[in-house]
């Protein structure tokens, strides 16, 4: 296994459109309505919504590459790009996005060390992110590697109204 992280940039537009279209449908398909997903993927991920992340200079994206194919990617938002105001001592994980066939290979923590390494380099005190209340799974590995909720919100997939915990780790 190689692996190597690369830094998006808006000629990456239509990779990361279909990275995020196949890994999001892929994890939420079995629990939400077709008409929920179609809804929330049409609007979430427009290749004109993904530019205007890509070139928020308070968002950045990051490819992992398993032998030179794209297994995932990472998005952290600082400052106001956040999707709710925790400050500017915070950095926001919105995204660690991992494909099926390339789960269970220890991405999703290369990304969230990623993630905790850009938050120190920033200086910043915390990390967080908003999980779903189903994910059990992504619950408890966020729990074992130091996150607390500490928080919730709400999610909206289509017309289903969804509920996020918001996990925080500090780090300083």
């Amino acid at each position: 296994m190689s692996i190597k992280l690369g830094k998006c940039s808006i000629g990456d537009l239509k990779k990361l459109q279909e990275v995020s279209i196949e890994t999001f449908n892929d994890t939420f398909k079995d629990q939400n309505s077709p008409e929920n997903m179609i809804a929330y993927l049409e609007k979430a991920f427009t290749e004109d919504q993904l530019e205007i992340e890509l070139c928020n200079e308070a968002s950045e994206f990051y490819f992992i590459y398993d032998n030179d194919v794209i297994a995932g990617y990472l998005k952290v938002n600082v400052n106001e790009a956040q999707s709710e105001q925790m400050g500017n001592e915070a950095l926001e994980i919105e995204r660690i996005y991992i494909r099926q066939s390339f789960q269970g290979k220890g991405l999703g923590k290369y990304l969230m060390n990623k993630a905790i390494e850009l938050a120190e380099a920033q200086n910043k005190s915390s990390i967080w992110l908003g999980v779903w209340d189903k994910n059990d799974n992504a619950i408890g590995f966020y729990k074992k590697i130091g996150f607390v909720q500490t928080g919730a919100h709400s999610f909206y997939m289509g017309e289903d109204e969804q509920i996020d915990l918001i996990m925080t780790k500090t780090l300083i």
